[in-house]
């Protein structure tokens, strides 16, 4: 797991680390979050009363119960229309302030902790990896229609042990539906590529101007945000880094 978290730790937009961006742990917010301080994150559920408390006051940090998530995917679902389970698949998702992503992935209840079954999960990313396995029987196949699924779904977060925890939980997604289809664990340099792929569309942004956090930027009549600081993602299907605030942020 180590080489897959390496990955999972860098901000494509500056080719760092993603920065802590919290004050919950011993570390300086505008200070990159070290592979050797990962066992440190926790997740929302297992945090004391007052990190919670104190996030949800200065962040608006409130995670989503299960059943909602449900409910609001399924709307999601329902306005997609009439369409093959091929598009299905590869019809892009955005996950805004996505915290620990329980929109895309949902392997534990948000708030709870409780684990849930894969045939339980709602996610946007479980249900195209359900559609995957119920459609595609040979493994080859079924890599491939994972990666699109994978390369469709979006999200961003302030606060770096979220994104941190949502790129894992992306990840560890796409890791236990293949085992539970074929039985025995992905191959290695595919699970690279999935990692690099969540290191690119899970990214951290200062919501607000578009930027990484922290960025010194000037926003006014007579200037423009840098571009150096406007976050990267990636479109797979023309396969082009593209500056997100100038496809999504207007």
């Amino acid at each position: 797991m180590k080489k897959f978290e390496k990955i999972l730790l860098i901000d494509r937009t500056t080719e760092k680390n993603i920065l802590w961006a919290t004050n919950d742990y011993n570390f300086a917010a505008t200070s990159e979050i070290k592979f050797e301080q990962l066992d440190l994150i926790q997740p929302r559920y297992k945090k004391n009363f007052a990190n919670k408390k104190n996030r949800t006051k200065n962040k608006a940090e409130v995670f989503t119960p299960t059943s909602v998530c449900d409910l609001q995917n399924n709307l999601i679902d329902e306005s997609f229309g009439k369409i093959s389970w091929q598009d299905y698949v590869s019809k892009k998702i955005l996950e805004i302030t996505c915290g620990e992503a329980p929109y895309l992935a949902n392997r534990y209840d948000a708030v709870t902790g409780a684990e849930i079954e894969i045939e339980n999960r709602v996610g946007m990313l479980d249900r195209k990896l359900k559609i995957i396995s119920e459609n595609v029987f040979e493994v080859d196949d079924w890599l491939s229609f994972a990666k699109k699924a994978v390369q469709s779904v979006y999200g961003y977060e302030f606060q770096g042990d979220n994104l941190f925890l949502a790129r894992k939980n992306i990840f560890l997604t796409v890791q236990e539906f293949f085992l539970d289809k074929f039985g025995f664990d992905a191959y290695t340099d595919f699970l690279i590529e999935i990692a690099e792929i969540i290191s690119w569309n899970l990214w951290q942004m200062d919501g607000k101007n578009f930027s990484v956090p922290f960025a010194k930027v000037e926003v006014d009549l007579f200037s423009e945000i840098q571009e150096n600081v406007l976050c990267k993602i990636m479109d797979w299907q023309e396969n082009k880094i593209c500056v997100f605030k100038n496809i999504g942020g207007n």
